[in-house]
């Protein structure tokens, strides 16, 4: 009996509320925060970095497909957009940020991915 009696102070003391340390207390929000870093973060910003040196190496000539599905190749570079051929006699200006993914480049590169 007196095995149990010198066990239960310790239990009682562990099941304390209040007891424990702050940092302790804030350790399970610094691993959740550093996960969602590793697993959220982190490849969005090298999405977005991709993406940003896409549309900062596209020229006159590249086949592009734009956020709205239209495939079109593009006919000249301005400031803040492109003017893109989606037909023989039909030419738009879209945005540069509307610019999903190069198809073929002008020098007859294909893209993958």
């Amino acid at each position: 009996m007196s095995a149990l009696s010198a066990v239960n102070p310790i239990l009682a003391q562990a099941a304390t509320p209040g007891t424990s340390s702050p940092l302790m207390s804030l350790l399970p929000m610094v691993l959740i925060f550093g996960a969602m870093y590793f697993l959220m973060i982190a490849p969005q910003r090298k999405k977005q970095k991709a993406l940003e040196a896409m549309l900062k190496a596209l020229r006159t000539g590249d086949e592009i497909v734009t956020t709205g599905g239209i495939f079109g190749t593009i006919t000249n570079v301005k400031d803040d957009r492109y003017v893109v051929r989606i037909s023989d006699t039909t030419k738009i200006e879209i945005g540069k940020g509307f610019v999903q993914s190069v198809v073929k480049k002008a020098d007859g590169e294909e893209v993958k991915g």
